[in-house]
Protein backbone atom coordinates (compact mmCIF):
# COMPACT_ATOMS: atom_id res chain seq x y z
CA UNK A 1 0.00 0.00 0.00
CA UNK A 2 2.80 2.39 0.87
CA UNK A 3 4.62 1.63 -2.37
CA UNK A 4 1.39 2.30 -4.25
CA UNK A 5 1.10 5.62 -2.46
CA UNK A 6 4.71 6.49 -3.25
CA UNK A 7 4.30 5.69 -6.94
CA UNK A 8 0.97 7.52 -7.00
CA UNK A 9 2.60 10.63 -5.54
CA UNK A 10 5.40 10.26 -8.06
CA UNK A 11 3.10 10.21 -11.03
CA UNK A 12 0.80 12.91 -9.72
CA UNK A 13 3.73 15.30 -9.48
CA UNK A 14 4.49 14.65 -13.14
CA UNK A 15 1.13 16.05 -14.14
CA UNK A 16 1.33 19.70 -15.07
CA UNK A 17 -1.78 21.83 -15.45
CA UNK A 18 -2.48 21.93 -19.15
CA UNK A 19 -5.25 23.63 -21.02
CA UNK A 20 -5.76 20.66 -23.33
CA UNK A 21 -5.45 17.49 -21.30
CA UNK A 22 -5.92 14.16 -23.03
CA UNK A 23 -7.91 11.38 -21.38
CA UNK A 24 -5.90 8.21 -20.90
CA UNK A 25 -8.57 6.37 -22.87
CA UNK A 26 -7.35 8.20 -26.00
CA UNK A 27 -4.36 5.84 -25.99
CA UNK A 28 -6.52 2.69 -25.94
CA UNK A 29 -6.87 0.34 -28.88
CA UNK A 30 -10.20 -0.63 -30.45
CA UNK A 31 -10.82 -3.16 -27.66
CA UNK A 32 -10.12 -0.58 -24.94
CA UNK A 33 -6.66 -1.79 -23.97
CA UNK A 34 -3.69 0.52 -23.38
CA UNK A 35 -0.18 -0.80 -23.98
CA UNK A 36 1.44 0.65 -20.87
CA UNK A 37 4.86 -0.31 -22.18
CA UNK A 38 4.49 2.27 -24.94
CA UNK A 39 3.28 5.29 -22.93
CA UNK A 40 5.70 8.21 -22.80
CA UNK A 41 6.49 10.66 -20.04
CA UNK A 42 4.86 13.38 -22.17
CA UNK A 43 1.64 11.39 -22.53
CA UNK A 44 1.47 10.87 -18.79
CA UNK A 45 2.06 14.55 -18.15
CA UNK A 46 -0.70 15.44 -20.59
CA UNK A 47 -3.46 13.34 -19.08
CA UNK A 48 -5.98 14.04 -16.33
CA UNK A 49 -4.97 13.61 -12.68
CA UNK A 50 -7.43 10.77 -12.03
CA UNK A 51 -6.14 8.91 -15.09
CA UNK A 52 -2.55 9.35 -13.95
CA UNK A 53 -3.47 8.11 -10.47
CA UNK A 54 -5.10 5.00 -11.92
CA UNK A 55 -2.10 4.37 -14.15
CA UNK A 56 0.35 4.72 -11.29
CA UNK A 57 -1.60 2.17 -9.29
CA UNK A 58 -1.27 -0.19 -12.23
CA UNK A 59 2.49 0.36 -12.56
CA UNK A 60 2.94 -0.15 -8.83
CA UNK A 61 1.08 -3.44 -8.91
CA UNK A 62 3.02 -4.54 -11.97
CA UNK A 63 6.43 -3.83 -10.46
CA UNK A 64 5.49 -5.28 -7.08
CA UNK A 65 4.19 -8.41 -8.77
CA UNK A 66 7.34 -8.84 -10.83
CA UNK A 67 9.49 -8.45 -7.74
CA UNK A 68 7.18 -10.54 -5.53
CA UNK A 69 7.36 -7.70 -3.01
CA UNK A 70 4.79 -6.24 -0.68
CA UNK A 71 6.86 -3.79 1.35
CA UNK A 72 7.82 -0.18 0.86
CA UNK A 73 10.70 1.83 2.24
CA UNK A 74 9.29 5.35 2.31
CA UNK A 75 12.60 7.23 2.03
CA UNK A 76 13.71 5.16 -0.96
CA UNK A 77 10.30 5.51 -2.63
CA UNK A 78 10.44 9.29 -2.30
CA UNK A 79 13.94 9.31 -3.80
CA UNK A 80 12.78 7.15 -6.71
CA UNK A 81 9.78 9.40 -7.18
CA UNK A 82 11.99 12.47 -7.44
CA UNK A 83 14.44 10.80 -9.81
CA UNK A 84 11.71 9.56 -12.17
CA UNK A 85 10.20 13.05 -12.25
CA UNK A 86 13.56 14.57 -13.12
CA UNK A 87 14.22 11.96 -15.78
CA UNK A 88 10.78 12.42 -17.34
CA UNK A 89 11.09 16.20 -17.37
CA UNK A 90 14.42 15.91 -19.18
CA UNK A 91 13.20 13.13 -21.49
CA UNK A 92 9.50 13.61 -22.35
CA UNK A 93 9.87 11.38 -25.41
CA UNK A 94 11.05 8.41 -23.32
CA UNK A 95 8.68 5.70 -22.23
CA UNK A 96 7.50 5.76 -18.61
CA UNK A 97 8.81 2.24 -18.11
CA UNK A 98 12.21 3.37 -19.39
CA UNK A 99 12.25 6.17 -16.85
CA UNK A 100 11.37 3.78 -14.05
CA UNK A 101 13.97 1.23 -15.23
CA UNK A 102 16.75 3.84 -15.41
CA UNK A 103 15.98 5.13 -11.94
CA UNK A 104 15.68 1.67 -10.37
CA UNK A 105 18.94 0.51 -12.00
CA UNK A 106 20.80 3.57 -10.73
CA UNK A 107 19.36 3.18 -7.25
CA UNK A 108 20.28 -0.52 -7.09
CA UNK A 109 23.84 0.26 -8.21
CA UNK A 110 24.13 3.00 -5.60
CA UNK A 111 22.93 0.60 -2.90
CA UNK A 112 25.19 -2.22 -4.09
CA UNK A 113 22.24 -4.44 -5.02
CA UNK A 114 23.04 -6.96 -7.74
CA UNK A 115 20.23 -8.39 -9.82
CA UNK A 116 20.16 -12.04 -10.86
CA UNK A 117 20.52 -12.52 -14.63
Amino acid sequence: MRKLLGVSILMSTLIQPLSAQTPLSAYADAKGYIDVQKLTCAQLAGTFQEDADMLTAWYSGWYNGLAKKHLLEVKRAKEAEHEVIQYCKANPDKKIIEAIAVVFKDMRAKLGIKMKP
